[in-house]
Parts: C-alpha cells; sequence; structure tokens
C-alpha cells in the first residue's frame, strides 16, 4: 500500500471517505463489488457494504480516528445485515480499540489490506435476498446520478 496515513490527497473527500475508496479499491481484488453509504435499515447508514461473488456480503465501518470509533454506538447494529463485519482504519490508527471478534482492515485512500478476517455469521436467505436488493437499487442510483448531474433520488 501507498502512504497508509496521507489521507490528505483530495480536499472534497472526508477522511473515511479516503478510507472507503481505498477499502473498494481493495476489495475488487478479492472479486468484491462495494457500495458506499447504504443504508439496510432506517436508523443505520454503513461506510461500505460489498457484495461478493458467491453472494456474501460484507460491511466495512471506516473510522478515521479515536474519537469518531468511540462515538460510534450504532455499529452492533450492523452485525444482523451482514456476512462479516470490518472496521476499517489508517495505520496510525490504535487497533487495541478495536473489538478482537471483527475484522480488521488497514486502508489509505488507494489500497487497504485485510489484517483479520471477521467472524461468518451467515445471513439467513430471506434477509440476503433484500440486501442484495437493496444493494442493486443503490448501486444503480449512484450510476444514474453519475450519468444525469439533475437526476434526483426519491430516497
Amino acid at each position: 500500500m501507498s502512504g497508509m496515513s496521507d489521507l490528505s490527497y483530495s480536499p472534497s473527500l472526508m477522511p473515511g471517505q479516503l478510507l472507503a475508496r481505498g477499502v473498494s479499491r481493495a476489495l475488487r481484488g478479492h472479486d468484491f463489488v462495494s457500495v458506499e453509504e447504504l443504508v439496510p435499515t432506517s436508523g443505520l447508514r454503513v461506510d461500505v457494504m460489498a457484495l461478493g461473488p458467491k453472494g456474501e456480503i460484507w460491511i466495512i465501518e471506516c473510522k478515521s480516528n479515536r474519537a469518531d470509533f468511540q462515538s460510534d454506538s450504532k455499529w452492533q447494529g450492523y452485525l444482523e445485515w451482514c456476512d462479516r463485519f470490518f472496521w476499517a482504519v489508517d495505520s496510525d490508527f490504535p487497533t487495541e480499540l478495536l473489538p478482537e471478534e471483527t475484522g480488521l482492515i488497514l486502508a489509505d485512500a488507494y489500497d487497504a489490506e485485510i489484517i483479520r478476517m471477521g467472524p461468518e455469521t451467515k445471513l439467513a436467505p430471506a434477509r440476503r435476498k433484500v440486501m442484495v436488493q437493496k444493494f442493486a437499487r443503490h448501486a444503480a442510483i449512484r450510476a444514474q446520478a453519475a450519468r444525469d448531474p439533475g437526476f434526483v433520488s426519491a430516497f
């Protein structure tokens, strides 16, 4: 990975968004596609949701600093919406703060590396179907918005 702690690359993106970009790039190398800022259910918004080649669903929460992590009181609510859960942090983050029973990804704006796999908890088939549909619709809305600057989402 290049410059693990260099998150100052793009002034238009926040540090967590830069981590999400690096994570999404790296996941393509594992044959996963991803979307950012997906809402699995009311009151929750995940930083990155990834869909694997066999339909596996991973959620990755990007934390740019200690305060960002410590203020996150919703992360356990994400566990019921994925097969695996990960934290993505930069190389300066104090990883000892992160629960050991979760996955860990070290990331920067350009790339990422899975350090620890999160435990697998398979989604029920009905929940998986809902999540794959949400993923597809979210991706389609983002693609349409990128093509059409005047596009307004109903969500």
